[in-house]
């Protein structure tokens, strides 16, 4: 009875969303799901892929291929309150946030804002602040940011806005960070680009994100501060101290003054990109099917991460919504990973083979049904060679279609490791691919580095974990990998090694929330 009880709970969970007309928009960097009409998605679709191509062409940034599995998929939640949920926390100061899975990049927003006066922070902008988060940490990995100006480049980004014509202008004022635009003495510079926020205290975030979008606009906007800003970032990552470092861009009190008066202009500059220079790929939309729409509330959640007790929670509900479609791909790879993560690596393999049997070249069927043999052949302490040998051709056969998704190569190279086998040469090689591939997931730089670090390549071993070592969201991550630059510093390098070896809070990598 109570199991009986479990399930109808379940299946309730998300209501408004279990049956919706689902759409799927897709263009060369992003995979939208909203519950929308089709014009609508195909439009969101449009409108971020030309925000990417403009990011782009004012960064003057080399455009990187990526591969189909490894766009950024976009989650469109009903409101404000539903991402809330979706993240864990209803009374968190959230408007949408980004993970960097393995498995690939991830964004929730909101569908509606509660307000739609011009001084609140819409969807949009949402989305457009994360994204130009994952370009960061996508094409500048090997960096090390300040905070400051990791938010402050994010917001600049924030409010590019398209016009009819389809030109994108970028550096309109926040308006919804007004409040903390011009707060110079709650947080003058001295400050501000010393630490980060205290995202548990709402107004001092929104005093930091508006100080650091003022700086980042009157640094960037003008062509000799432009310069010191670079050589400023440049001293960050050659090992100036933070008073060296700073000194560059003049970070005294009468900067302070500078921006306050910077800041209190009628008009600011702005970056103008005609739609001529913003050609963008083919933008696609379809309905979803029957079963992917039924499982969208847990794919979402699958998506979003599950602890061990909302793993059992999320795949009562995916046995349930799952049982109608036994022939739908979609529905069955939603199945498989809520079996995986509930640890019942039976269903996820027999789930996998269905998904496949629906759709042969399903690189997410292919890979957890890898997953799920080596996690029955680690449970059962099976050392046969044959068997995990059979397990990682999975894992081959989907990077045989898409060799651009770094989360194949991947998990080749930590099957070894997972079967108690020293990993060769090959499946370093592999781990080293996937990390040109997807520099900004800081468990493959973990990777990197021990490989580099066996090998003697000890700075570019420094080079993979730094970014890490200096993220304000590290947590334990960064943690350990400023234990290791310690160490390697002190010439101990498989005292380095050993530092950055994975462990169980190192699986996920830590969320970067807005």
């Amino acid at each position: 009875m109570f199991r009986k009880l479990l399930t109808v709970a379940a299946a309730c969970m998300a209501p408004s969303i279990a049956h919706a007309e689902w759409q799927q928009g897709t263009s060369e960097h992003f995979i939208v799901y909203a519950d929308d009409k089709p014009a609508d998605v195909k439009a969101m679709t449009t409108r971020l892929e030309r925000f990417d191509r403009a990011v782009r062409v004012a960064l003057n940034l080399k455009e990187r291929q990526v591969g189909p599995n490894a766009r950024v998929r976009v989650f469109v939640l009903p409101t404000m309150t539903d991402v809330q949920k979706m993240l864990g926390d209803k009374n968190a100061n959230v408007g949408g946030y980004y993970r960097r899975w393995p498995s690939g990049p991830v964004a929730y927003v909101p569908a509606q804002s509660p307000s739609d006066s011009g001084r609140t922070l819409t969807p949009r902008m949402v989305l457009q602040h994360e994204y130009t988060h994952h370009l960061m940490y996508s094409n500048w990995g090997d960096v090390v940011f300040p905070q400051w100006f990791t938010e402050g480049f994010a917001e600049l980004f924030a409010t590019a806005r398209e016009r009819d014509d389809g030109s994108v202008v970028i550096g309109a004022v926040p308006t919804y960070r007004a409040y903390g635009i011009d707060r110079m003495n709650d947080l003058p510079v001295e400050r501000l680009i010393a630490a980060g926020p205290d995202y548990h205290d709402g107004m001092q975030t929104q005093i930091f994100y508006g100080r650091a979008w003022l700086l980042t606009h009157f640094l960037m906007f003008d062509p000799e501060r432009a310069k010191q800003l670079a050589a400023y970032i440049g001293a960050i990552n050659s090992g100036k101290t933070p008073a060296e470092a700073s000194a560059l861009i003049g970070a005294t009190a009468s900067l302070d003054l500078k921006l306050n008066g910077y800041g209190a202009r009628k008009t600011l500059p702005a970056a103008t990109f005609t739609a001529s220079k913003l050609p963008i790929g083919e933008v696609g939309v379809r309905a979803l099917t029957p079963g992917e729409a039924a499982l969208m509330p847990v794919m979402m959640r699958s998506q979003n991460g599950v602890d061990a007790k909302l793993a059992k929670e999320v795949v009562i509900q995916a046995r349930q919504l799952a049982a109608p479609y036994p022939d739908d791909a979609g529905a069955q790879n939603a199945l498989a990973e809520a079996e995986f993560d509930a640890k019942d690596f039976v269903a996820a393999n027999a789930a996998a083979d269905r998904a496949l049997a629906a759709d042969p070249k399903s690189i997410h069927a292919l890979i957890y049904k890898g997953m799920a043999q080596m996690a029955l052949a680690e449970k059962a302490q099976n050392k046969d060679a044959a068997v995990w040998t059979t397990a990682r051709r999975w894992f081959l056969a989907a990077n045989k279609i898409d060799p651009l998704y770094s989360w194949a190569p991947q998990l080749y190279f930590e099957s070894f490791a997972q079967a108690g086998q020293g990993a060769p040469k090959s499946a370093q090689d592999a781990l080293l691919y996937a990390y040109r591939l997807s520099p900004h997931i800081p468990e493959l730089r973990f990777q990197a580095a021990q490989i580099f670090l066996r090998d003697g390549r000890t700075k570019e071993a420094r080079v993979a974990i730094e970014p890490i070592a200096y993220s304000p969201h590290g947590g334990s991550l960064a943690d350990r990998a400023k234990k290791a630059i310690t160490v390697l510093d002190s010439g101990d390098t498989a005292g380095a090694i050993a530092a950055l070896a994975r462990s169980d809070d190192s699986a996920k990598p830590q969320d970067k929330k807005n």
